[in-house]
């Protein structure tokens, strides 16, 4: 008689499973029930979250801009609704890093605007 080894597929399953939540706290890493709640949430709370980054950095350079431009009697909108006109098209990542690294390079922008 020959003994049957069985679950190879399941223990394989549940092995990838607990190699993606090392490092979750308490039961979470190593109870299989749990563990797979935690990894479906968590991923999609990153999912969601990568969306959100994006958001919130845009809000961010936003605020930046404005803050330094209103150091020229502008504000925020005005200085886009400028831009536009003037067909200068550099987006708020780089104006943001602009207005707070190279404030004479920011300043020489706004003053051809202005004009």
């Amino acid at each position: 008689m020959v003994r049957v080894e069985r679950g190879k597929i399941a223990h394989r399953r549940r092995k990838r499973l607990f190699k993606l939540v090392k490092g979750y706290k308490w039961k979470r890493k190593s109870k299989y029930r749990l563990a797979k709640d935690a990894l479906t949430h968590g991923l999609s709370h990153a999912y969601r979250n990568r969306k959100e980054k994006k958001r919130n950095f845009r809000k961010l350079w936003q605020v930046q801009i404005s803050a330094a431009v209103r150091n020229f009697g502008l504000n925020y909108s005005t200085f886009l609704h400028l831009l536009k006109q003037k067909n200068i098209e550099l987006d708020r990542k780089i104006l943001a890093t602009l207005a707070q690294e190279e404030p004479q390079i920011f300043e020489k922008i706004v003053e051809l605007v202005k004009s």
